[in-house]
């Protein structure tokens, strides 16, 4: 028997690369073009920009086509080539946010960074906007790292990446896929195939209540074919419900208020797409984590409301070269600015550690 399916994979194999060569042999072989999109060139950060680094909006392309649109911070008075990261997170949120200030405080500590929107979202490329795939965003940080990867101004065997919440877990993940990454930071994460599985602390663990959220998904994908657009979710609750946990109230502080808010920030506005989240319930991340070799460190609050997802993914890490750093007195949301509580002086040890930098 595994004889012929061996047969039948090369069989199908050869047709298609035949059928590929018939309509076109010069076709599809190349990366798809950068898309022309229009960008805004003043700073709309929620952050103050630095005067310790240079700043430049760069575009990058994917490997499905999807243009990104990146900051990237670039720290004065270097000597090239640099270690390099790509940053992004929080999940829903945009470059302008939380990752534009980490890439630019590791900007300050001589990295050179970009901070990107992931596809469908913010600035960057693709169509229909603000829908998230476990795949694709995966292949976001990839497709950050192949750019980092031939700048000139870059140590291409120096490259890490960062990602802040559900994109700390998006981090990880890539990095098992991909050992062009040296070393990973994982801060206040979350695993997002987790929790749209499970719900919070895994109390919508059981096949009923996954059935019954894929069928209400399902119906909503009638619905929003039939209507020709998408039902947005909404992003952090506004305004307030009295008996709002508390870490639903520290994302209105940020998302909602001057602190943090950004007009393209979908947690600032209306959300992901409904049905967003159903690959993530059939996807997990982290299967092969005992296989990553590369750096990692995770980074928590003490009173996280996720710090479980840190801890419990750190188990699954192998090799003296894992870090859990569990921060005393923070929060989840304390991890996407405070300066005070975010140990930047740590991560970027951590990164020159790994990548072998000698100060």
């Amino acid at each position: 028997m595994k004889k012929y399916i061996t047969i039948a994979v090369l069989a199908l194999a050869t047709l298609a690369s035949q059928s590929q060569v018939m309509v076109d042999p010069n076709k599809n072989k190349s990366l798809a073009p950068v898309e022309q999109l229009n960008l805004t060139q003043e700073w709309d950060k929620v952050f103050p920009k630095s005067d310790k680094v240079d700043h430049r909006k760069v575009t990058f392309v994917n490997r499905y086509g999807i243009t990104l649109v990146a900051d990237m911070y670039i720290p004065k008075d270097v000597t090239t080539p640099l270690a390099a990261i790509a940053v992004s997170g929080p999940f829903g949120a945009v470059k302008e946010q939380s990752s534009g200030l980490y890439a630019q405080q590791l900007a300050e500590r001589g990295f050179l960074t970009i901070a990107f929107d992931p596809s469908f979202t913010g600035e960057s490329g693709g169509e229909p906007r603000r829908v998230a795939s476990p795949d694709i965003n995966v292949e976001d940080f990839s497709a950050a790292v192949d750019f980092l990867s031939v700048q000139p101004g870059v140590d291409a065997e120096r490259i890490g990446i960062l990602g802040v919440c559900g994109w700390g877990g998006i981090a990880i993940q890539t990095a098992i896929n991909d050992p062009r990454i040296k070393a990973t930071v994982a801060s206040t994460m979350y695993d997002m195939t987790r929790v749209a599985a499970n719900g919070y602390y895994d109390v919508d663990n059981s096949v009923e209540k996954r059935n019954a959220t894929r069928k209400a998904l399902a119906a909503q994908r009638t619905e929003d074919y039939r209507a020709g657009s998408y039902l947005r979710a909404g992003g952090v609750v506004d305004p307030l419900p009295d008996d709002a946990p508390q870490f639903v109230k520290d994302y209105h502080a940020y998302y909602k208020t001057p602190r943090g808010y950004h007009e393209r920030s979908g947690n600032s506005t209306d959300g992901w797409n409904m049905t967003s989240n159903l690959p993530f319930m059939n996807f997990k991340f982290f299967e092969y984590a005992d296989e990553l070799e590369s750096a990692v460190m995770i980074l928590h609050g003490e009173k996280a409301h996720s710090l479980y997802f840190g801890q419990d993914t750190f188990k699954k890490l192998h090799g003296d070269n894992k870090e859990l750093l569990i921060i005393a007195d923070a929060t989840h949301v304390d991890l996407y600015d405070n300066l005070e509580k975010i140990p930047f002086d740590q991560i970027a040890t951590f990164y020159k550690r790994w990548m072998n930098i000698n100060e």
